[in-house]
């Protein structure tokens, strides 16, 4: 499995709920920046968080991409949700290439469990910063890092 990991774009500082906190246009450009990477990639499914900005992050890469199959919510992915969880689902997925669209700390802690087997890691994930981990198996500690890109470096 390919696994693309993107965090949601710069959002609202505030909003009524956390949850609730929309992307900024900052934010929206910071995605769709992010998208020139993902453009071509042969993705069999996106699954986003249910908060506002990771839902709003993962139509407009829907939207850039032309990606026709729709976006799915995955109630495991919000800020607080257990890495060690979020693999659990993710092995009982079939994709070849899967796009995640989430949140800190759960995106760091995520590559971290991945590729280092413990979730005390440092990847950096700045707001629509995008990973990529191949994966032979989901398990902890298996996966390979591919790219871990923000939009500030696309610029630079």
């Amino acid at each position: 499995m390919r696994l693309w990991i993107l965090r949601h774009g710069q959002a609202a500082p505030q909003a009524p709920t956390d949850p609730e906190r929309p992307l900024t246009s900052a934010g929206e450009n910071e995605v769709r920046s992010m998208c020139q990477i993902l453009a071509g990639q042969p993705l069999d499914a996106m699954l986003a968080s249910p908060y506002l900005r990771a839902q709003q992050t993962a139509a407009l890469v829907a939207d850039q991409l032309d990606f026709a199959r729709g976006v799915s919510t995955a109630p495991w992915l919000t800020p607080d949700d257990e890495p060690a969880e979020v693999l659990r689902y993710l092995s009982e997925r079939n994709e070849q290439q899967l796009l995640l669209v989430s949140h800190q700390p759960l995106v760091s802690q995520l590559l971290s469990l991945l590729c280092e087997g413990h979730r005390a890691g440092h990847f950096p994930m700045p707001t629509a910063g995008l990973a990529c981990v191949d994966l032979d198996f989901v398990a902890a500690g298996l996966g390979q890092l591919q790219l871990l890109q923000s939009p500030a470096q696309l610029t630079s």
